[in-house]
């Protein structure tokens, strides 16, 4: 089941992240951001046990930009087609603000290709590079590819 993010989820929301950080998937983000942020994560919870077995959040760069972030699924829940209901979810968000275009940052584009995303050139996005990466460890030397779609 899919659900907005609550407080009560950001530790385990927290945990999931920095463990795909670990692996090399994605970067980590810090607890502080995550609760500032919460509104803008939805969770994928089991059922019987409330556990987080992924989560995922979209991020309003622009009047007309959004970015997919912090996409992670748990190691022992992967290929059950979580990942790509939360990527269905965030872009219904998107469709329902009105945002043109949504775009990504990842290590793992097949699986966001996949997705009927297309590649774009970071050059494209301004104001994510001036916002968020600037601040970045790995700025300028960004290893992520940037992926966009219409949603």
């Amino acid at each position: 089941m899919i659900r907005p993010a609550r407080l009560h989820d950001i530790k385990a929301v927290h945990r999931l992240i920095a463990d795909r950080a670990e692996k090399g998937h994605i970067l980590p983000r810090a607890m502080t951001e995550l609760y500032s942020q919460v509104r803008a994560f939805k969770v994928w919870v089991e059922n019987s046990s409330e556990e987080i077995a992924g989560c995922g959040a979209l991020e309003i760069v622009w009047e007309d930009l959004a970015e997919i972030r912090s996409l992670a699924v748990k190691t022992d829940h992967e290929g059950r087609g979580i990942g790509s209901a939360l990527v269905e979810a965030l872009l219904e968000d998107a469709r329902e603000m009105g945002v043109k275009r949504v775009f990504l940052l990842t290590y793992r584009p097949r699986f966001f290709q996949r997705l009927g995303f297309d590649h774009l050139e970071k050059s494209q996005l301004p104001h994510k590079i001036w916002a968020d990466c600037i601040r970045c460890t790995k700025f300028p030397e960004c290893d992520e590819l940037a992926l966009v779609r219409v949603p």
